[in-house]
């Protein structure tokens, strides 16, 4: 999706970006094809030094915090940008129940799955250690909900007897959460040759990706409003994008400029 220049700067592509990469593959009169890895290396390389950090969760499971007060709401301090001090920090509400992403929950994990399972403790980021005490099902033994604990002393994600956990989520409270339009824009073509077909022929239509635009609602924490088309962030362990034209006060439209890590390689 959208391939032109018009099209990356919408997506947010910057143009220092666009710049270094022009300057590092060159200028010839000669036609061949440059991976586009590259271009998307110089991407993430800018966008991490100047894009807002905030959580949003695209597939929400809810969590009820079990042994946290019902009406209590803490202001969490979250970094706005790890790479840049002068930006600062923001509040980020927390409260008994939280929405964490569906598959950052396992019922049955293999080994190495540092996220959250039954009788597992994670640590939310600038929140707490919580644990995982049971998990809820509707009659189609699909999980609707989680139950957990968590430990009033590791406010911020720090244990003061100093124990280790090996899993950090990213998490919104569900009474503060701001619903948004996200736009998964993914590569346009689904080989790194678009001009070579199965047929042997140079037809590059027959090349077209047909996931590389998909549509979902996602859920913000409150501190994503107030926002201006142009507007960079990155999602927090999930990848960059940038405010769309289409973006009311009333509906917020965020279209992904790139991943967080090159999936594509792994896929192919």
């Amino acid at each position: 999706r959208m391939p032109t220049l018009s099209g990356m700067r919408r997506r947010g592509f910057t143009p220092e970006a666009i710049r270094n990469f022009i300057e590092e593959t060159g200028v010839t009169k000669k036609e061949g094809i440059t991976e586009i890895d590259l271009l998307e290396y110089h991407v993430r390389q800018h966008l991490n030094q100047i894009a807002t950090r905030r959580m949003v969760v695209m597939d929400p499971l809810k969590i009820v915090i079990e042994n946290y007060p019902d009406d209590l709401v803490e202001q969490m301090e979250g970094v706005n940008n790890p790479e840049d001090e002068s930006a600062g920090t923001r509040d980020v509400p927390f409260s008994k129940e939280i929405y964490i992403e569906r598959e950052d929950f396992m019922e049955d994990p293999p080994k190495k799955f540092f996220r959250l399972a039954p009788g597992v403790e994670v640590r939310l980021r600038y929140g707490y250690f919580i644990t995982c005490t049971d998990v809820i099902k509707d009659d189609e033994g699909n999980i609707v909900e989680l139950r957990a604990t968590y430990d009033p002393e590791t406010k911020g994600g720090y244990a003061p007897d100093g124990r280790k956990v090996k899993g950090t989520l990213h998490w919104v409270s569900a009474r503060h959460a701001v619903p948004v339009e996200v736009r998964l824009y993914d590569r346009l073509f689904d080989k790194e040759d678009p001009y070579t077909a199965e047929d042997g022929s140079d037809d590059f239509i027959a090349n077209v990706n047909p996931d590389s635009l998909s549509v979902t609602e996602a859920l913000a924490e409150p501190s994503i409003t107030g926002v201006e088309p142009g507007d960079r962030f990155q999602f927090e362990r999930i990848g960059y994008f940038t405010v769309d034209p289409d973006s009311t006060d009333d509906k917020l439209v965020f279209n992904r400029t790139i991943t967080l890590r090159d999936s594509w390689k792994k896929q192919q």
